[in-house]
């Protein structure tokens, strides 16, 4: 009989589910807000759990795997003296979404054993563990060094670990080092954001944003109060409290924002200078909220030949870690479009014809993405080259004017636009910086530094190819700007209601 595996995160920020079968195809993978409309939702929604049963037949085995170990979670709080989190899984989960996976188990079960009896509902794994497992079961690499560095785990918040495959192809990880709480690189970067009065756990690539209007005066500060800086990476002060708002009292935020940028990234390479030195692999892999930041991520190939980072490095794309480790086996993973379908051809002529005549367009059709960026499924599309353009699309998105914008463009073009950093042969999912060669042609994607966050477009025949293959067949113009579509504190749109609803606040088209 066929199995199904299916993997959760949720309870803390972003939750997410995945659906992977017997043979290792991802079959669904998605993000809750999308389904709630709830930004960073925390918890399952009705909504998830349908589609994500959806891809479940009535005869297969169904087994449900959770992204961390919550008793260890709570002996942490506990020790930390924090208030204790949900612990019991039907209090994390709501009991009307628990019942309905624990009642599609057993039913599943029952019907294959006709004895009655059913397994356990929930099977845990350590968090980081299943960060490491999403980016290497994903990955090209049969072995690799794996690197996660995020906010906190159970208790660990940066581990490294040696991954490869077996006779069996089982994947296999063994831990080599790791920085424990309350020691956390992600809870550091969120403390700053929330002392530059952003959100926390949301609106740290605004912080990473503003670094670029600033100068970074004021990093021996933050080594002198965290003293984070050496090969031990042990703090100072527990970031976890947050920051005192009298510290740099009266510095010019976008100081802050630079400085508190150069400090992180000389924090990551302490952790990744460790990681080559601790296994012999020319192959990163790297998972967590931090491998987000895609302007700390220019200097990985300085340490490793090949670098992988899947497009959903956070807590959300935990739910694939879970999921993969109940599989135990290399994925298939092709690409990023593994949520809801809108089904329609790729509207390729009507989108350029589109740009032609008002420069910006939304874009709405098949899998949506999974994973915080939009690629080109649920995306806002412009002209990279009008002088107004930057402005305009930040005001129906209803943003700060100094937030940059990516370009996607033909991956075999790339480097006759942008200088990439070493080692960075293409970024698919938008993971890196790198310096535009001709700013002044293209100031919607540029941003005050004169990089760019590239997202490379591969020769694999999809619709979102051929399309920016038209638009430069029309204007000789091989770059689109892509950026979400939603607006500052909305979920991307998901389905055609929400694009409907996208149309009709924010007067854009949005074709499907």
């Amino acid at each position: 009989m066929s199995r199904k595996y299916i993997g959760v995160s949720c309870g803390f920020h972003d939750a997410g589910v995945s659906v992977v079968n017997s043979e290792g195809d991802i079959l669904f993978a998605g993000h809750s807000e999308r389904y709630s409309k709830q930004k960073h939702d925390k918890d399952l929604c009705p909504e998830i759990i349908d589609e994500a049963l959806s891809h479940v037949e009535r005869n297969e085995t169904l087994s449900v795997h959770y992204y961390e170990r919550p008793w260890i979670k709570a002996w942490r709080q506990f020790k930390a003296g924090q208030e204790l989190g949900p612990f019991r899984f039907k209090s994390i989960f709501g009991s009307d979404i628990y019942k309905k996976l624990h009642d599609r188990v057993t039913e599943t079960w029952r019907s294959a054993y006709m004895d009655g009896w059913a397994p356990t509902i929930i099977n845990t794994h350590p968090h980081h563990k299943c960060h490491a497992a999403a980016s290497f079961q994903t990955s090209p690499y049969d072995e690799a060094t794996v690197v996660v560095i995020d906010a906190i785990g159970e208790s660990d918040c940066a581990t490294i670990w040696k991954a490869h495959y077996n006779k069996k192809g089982l994947a296999k990880y063994k831990k080599l080092w790791t920085l424990k709480y309350p020691n956390s690189i992600g809870l550091y970067y969120s403390a700053m954001t929330a002392r530059l009065g952003l959100r926390p756990l949301d609106e740290e690539y605004i912080l990473m944003g503003m670094a670029a209007y600033g100068e970074p005066k004021y990093v021996k500060d933050l080594e002198d109060k965290f003293g984070a800086h050496t090969d031990s990476l042990l703090f100072k002060e527990n970031t976890h409290i947050g920051i005192d708002d009298s510290f740099l009292e009266g510095a010019d935020e976008f100081d802050i924002a630079a400085s508190a940028q150069a400090y992180v990234e000389q924090l990551i390479k302490i952790v990744m200078s460790k990681a080559r030195t601790l296994n012999d692999s020319d192959n990163l892999v790297y998972g967590g909220g931090v491998a987000l930041n895609c302007s700390a991520n220019r200097f990985l190939g300085d340490y490793f030949k090949n670098i992988w980072i899947m497009p959903n490095p956070g807590d959300a794309g935990n739910s694939l870690g879970a999921a993969a480790l109940g599989y135990g086996k290399k994925l298939n993973w092709k690409n990023a479009f593994l949520g809801t379908d809108i089904v329609s051809a790729y509207p390729i002529w009507s989108v350029v014809r589109a740009l032609l005549d008002d420069k910006i367009v939304g874009v709405a059709s098949g899998r949506a993405e999974f994973g915080p960026r939009a690629l080109g499924t649920r995306s806002l599309l412009a002209d990279p080259r009008g002088p107004d353009i930057k402005e305009k699309v930040n005001k129906i998105k209803k943003r700060q004017q100094f937030r940059p914008f990516a370009p996607m463009i033909l991956e075999e073009l790339v480097d006759q636009y942008f200088d990439m950093p070493k080692n960075w042969k293409n970024s698919p999912y938008m993971q890196v910086t790198a310096k535009c060669r001709f700013p002044d042609k293209f100031p919607a994607i540029v941003h005050e530094d004169g990089t760019s966050r590239v997202q490379t477009i591969p020769k694999d025949g999809t619709g979102i190819r051929r399309l920016v293959e038209a638009w430069y067949e029309e204007t000789d113009c091989p770059i689109l700007l892509n950026t979400s579509l939603n607006v500052r504190g909305e979920p991307m749109v998901n389905d055609r209601a929400d694009a409907d609803r996208f149309e009709k606040l924010y007067k854009t088209r949005v074709i499907s």
